[in-house]
């Protein structure tokens, strides 16, 4: 058993910023703290207007008169909101008045709207206006559910009421990549473990301006983008859609962002054909996780004065477990285990514990998750002599040959990942005609590496460098079968690849 303190985040800022990394209890305390440093400072950008600190908590208090004491203290409370200064508004007000944000991802039906209020027991739902349809059919069949515009405001506001480290904060829905997506439960102590978090690992911390493009439906969009940027004292500009987001990137010029790698590589192919300035002449951090991060990202952002940063966390752990503060030197890591936290390795499964831990799965059997107090996150890894963290793998994608032998797919992907032409990558086990088992490749060329070859040399130069690294491997992980797709893989909500059923 391990555990992590900030110490050994020291070195990678300066000292006065380092001082100022504070942990606290619970969002109201945060909030309080952000009122006191910084009421003038524009808090959020959102569709053409800017709100400052002061202004954000005057339609906070309102909106907590609105919602009730009595009727939010110690109950769950949803909202149907999508990324908007109308979100950060309602959740910021249920939040510090006791209650518990079931945040529901915007694009869910009538039906699941109505599904997740049984299950969560959800006592009031808070919708946005073009989304207020979506809350008829659950309104008809619980009497009891109380419907709230995001919108609406009281007259006058309430103060924030008195909230517990220990007391519910949020439930935040998981990927779902393995199986069904679950509601996880963190506190309020937990989801301001990971707002700290977001602050170790780089010298620019406070006072920065972020974009906001990760919805806040998702663990790394609420706590790493909307909360590291609100205790920091930073600007967050809301992009409503990624298809603007190079137009408000040219309109805010921000400084850092939080992304996921396939928008990272997006991105990157078009600064590449447009240029640097597509990014912003002021764009100094990435933020990048929920997904394995190429080497080949790193490098290339760094040639262009971007220092991208892969990390690695899980809803459970209110998102921010590891962070890489030296990716260039050590691209293919996810980073230094963040303070707080108890680890150790069983059968080269992560086990954790920790402040920034769930409370568990609302409605869910638990069983497998927790051995002993210890949270089985399923992730297979390795730590350097340094104490850097590398993913190898999960649990349950581990393919089991007819030899006995166990490959992780993940831990192959990453070999034939790190070339240049390849941007994403998907090993699986496939059966031939009599049913015998292989292993078998499918791959996503880089095109932007690419650019220039016609289609046939393109593809015989991938496959060609496909070959080799396949012929390097020993003989019970090489691939029996390489595919070159002409189109993405199909991508959850976070932009995982969805793997292929066994």
């Amino acid at each position: 058993m391990y555990s992590a303190n900030r110490e050994i985040w020291r070195k990678y800022t300066d000292e006065e910023t380092f001082s100022r990394i504070r942990e606290m209890d619970t969002v109201a305390d945060m909030w309080r703290r952000c009122l006191d440093e910084y009421a003038a400072q524009t808090a959020i950008v959102d569709n053409g207007s800017a709100y400052s600190y002061a202004q954000l908590e005057e339609d906070c208090a309102r909106f907590r008169a609105l919602l009730g004491a009595a009727e939010t203290k110690g109950r769950r409370i949803g909202l149907l909101i999508p990324n908007s200064y109308v979100f950060a508004v309602a959740y910021l007000a249920v939040v510090t008045l006791g209650g518990t944000a079931v945040v529901l991802p915007a694009h869910l039906d009538e039906k699941a709207v109505f599904g997740c209020c049984m299950k969560f027991g959800i006592s009031a739902l808070v919708a946005a206006p073009e989304l207020a349809a979506r809350t008829a059919f659950a309104a008809e069949r619980i009497p009891s559910l109380r419907l709230l515009s995001s919108a609406d405001r009281a007259e006058s506001g309430v103060p924030m009421a008195e909230v517990g480290g220990a007391d519910p904060c949020v439930i935040m829905f998981t990927g779902g990549t393995t199986g069904k997506s679950k509601g996880a439960l963190l506190s309020n102590t937990a989801v301001m473990q990971g707002t700290v978090n977001g602050c170790y690992g780089y010298r620019e911390v406070f006072s920065q301006r972020y974009l906001l493009i990760l919805p806040l439906s998702h663990v790394f969009g609420l706590i790493r983008n909307l909360m590291t940027s609100l205790y920091t004292g930073s600007t967050l500009f809301i992009c409503r859609s990624n298809k603007d987001m190079f137009r408000d990137i040219a309109v805010f010029r921000p400084t850092a962002l939080v992304m996921v790698p396939a928008l990272a590589e997006m991105a990157l192919g078009l600064s590449k054909k447009f240029g640097r300035n597509m990014l912003g002449d002021d764009l100094r951090t990435i933020i990048c996780g929920a997904a394995p991060v190429a080497p080949y990202l790193v490098g290339a952002y760094g040639q262009m004065g971007i220092a991208l940063l892969p990390g690695y966390g899980l809803t459970e752990s209110a998102n921010l477990v590891s962070g890489n503060p030296e990716s260039e030197r050590l691209p293919e890591s996810v980073g230094l285990m963040f303070p707080n936290q108890e680890y150790r390795i069983e059968n080269g499964e992560l086990w954790l514990k920790g402040l920034n831990m769930f409370e568990g799965y609302v409605g869910e059997d638990e069983s497998e998750a927790w051995s002993d107090g210890w949270f089985r996150t399923g992730d297979l890894v390795r730590f350097d002599d340094e104490g850097f963290l590398y993913i190898t793998g999960r649990t349950k994608e581990i393919i089991v040959l007819p030899s006995g032998e166990n490959i992780s797919p993940a831990e192959l992907e990453a070999h034939f990942n790190a070339l240049d032409c390849v941007q994403d990558s998907q090993v699986f086990e496939d059966r031939g005609e009599r049913g015998e088992s292989f292993l078998a490749l499918e791959v996503v060329p880089r095109m932007t590496v690419l650019a220039g070859k016609p289609a046939e040399e393109a593809a015989a130069f991938v496959r060609a460098q496909l070959e080799a690294v396949n012929r390097s491997l020993p003989s019970f992980q090489q691939v029996s079968r390489i595919v070159i797709r002409d189109r993405d893989f199909d991508r959850t909500p976070s932009m995982k690849i969805v793997r292929y059923k066994k």
